[in-house]
């Protein structure tokens, strides 16, 4: 009766420790903590007993405490640039997933492309709230080309991984796809279909990722002599639909488009439609899209996918690794996911 009024009194008015716990059950709190842990040391009945009592009592590990001691908040800070962007969201459900796996928590904040945002970002989450950090880099940032903050941060130790948009002056772990070769093997098989005259079309020129997609494209095409660059390069702003259409206009021999982003590969092939052109028996298209955004036009465009939740995943396992092995300046990798050419109906 006495033990139930306790219980009683310990859930409603006080968080229960481990020093209760051990007070109660006559040993010592080194003996609480290993048994909540599955210590070998400790002995099948004893561990039964502790996780009984902590079960009674609702027991729930202190985790400031811990993390203070241990100093290890076994959380994770993302920065990503825009939540409505679906690849950015399939790579953090991958970061999600592998870091819970691995017993850790993740804090998100969403930079919206604005360098100073992602400054302010980095300085909260910096302040004792994380372990470290997976990011992709801003939009502003990479156009002003501003990369003090994040040396700062490793400078403090606080490891950075990023994905996708890196920064090459950046000494830290890296997860990026094979954005050249992709586009100049997907310019490529335009070639093999027989298309002549391939055009390029890219919302993110500012992008890191967008200059080395247009690359791939502009090798491919500059080794056929009698071939010519065809760009169409778009600002973040822009009314697409109409910068597309006035392209397609302006270039009525056409008869392929590689796209950059997934957007832009779905109203070209709208465009062409409305242009009279059959999809893809006058005109191929072929974009960086996911399967969902590849669903939005008819036919369905064939896409370089990207596989978004490994680069998520494989960002997460280079930092817990970082942390949990306290690697240093000479271990940095850079992780190259390899794209995948997803045929559909706006190719031959």
């Amino acid at each position: 009766m006495f033990v139930n009024c306790v219980t009683y009194k310990l859930r409603v008015n006080s968080m229960v420790t481990l020093k209760q716990l051990a007070k109660e059950l006559n040993v010592s709190i080194s003996t609480v903590s290993k048994a909540l842990n599955n210590s070998e040391e400790i002995g099948e009945e004893t561990v039964k007993r502790v996780k009984e009592l902590a079960e009674l009592y609702n027991y729930k590990p202190n985790k400031v405490a811990l993390s203070l001691k241990q100093n290890k908040t076994k959380t994770i800070g993302v920065i990503i640039p825009d939540i409505l962007n679906h690849f950015l969201a399939k790579v953090l459900f991958g970061i999600e997933r592998e870091a819970t796996n691995h017993g850790y928590n993740i804090i998100t904040c969403i930079s919206n492309e604005s360098l100073e945002k992602e400054k302010e970002s980095l300085q909260l989450l910096a302040n004792g709230s994380v372990d470290g950090f997976i990011l992709c880099v801003a939009q502003e940032t990479q156009m002003k080309n501003e990369v003090d903050h994040f040396k700062n941060t490793i400078k403090k130790g606080l490891p950075i991984v990023m994905f996708d948009r890196v920064a090459h002056d950046v000494l830290c772990d890296k997860v990026i796809v094979d954005d050249f070769e992709s586009t100049y093997n997907a310019t490529k098989s335009l070639l093999d279909e027989g298309r002549k005259h391939i055009a390029f079309i890219s919302n993110i020129d500012d992008l890191s990722v967008g200059k080395l997609r247009e690359r791939g494209y502009a090798k491919a095409i500059l080794e056929n002599q009698d071939l010519q660059v065809l760009s169409l390069r778009m600002g973040r702003y822009d009314d697409h639909q109409k910068k597309i259409h006035d392209f397609f206009k302006e270039n009525k021999g056409i008869d392929a488009v590689v796209a950059a982003d997934s957007a832009s590969g779905v109203i070209a092939i709208n465009t062409a439609i409305s242009f009279g052109f059959k999809v893809p028996k006058d005109i191929s298209v072929i974009g960086f899209s996911s399967k969902s955004v590849s669903n939005h036009s008819i036919p369905r465009l064939t896409t370089i996918r990207q596989h978004a939740k490994d680069i998520g995943a494989n960002a997460a396992q280079l930092l817990i690794n970082r942390l949990q092995n306290n690697l240093g300046d000479d271990d940095v990798k850079t992780k190259i996911v390899k794209t995948s050419l997803i045929r559909s109906g706006s190719t031959l």
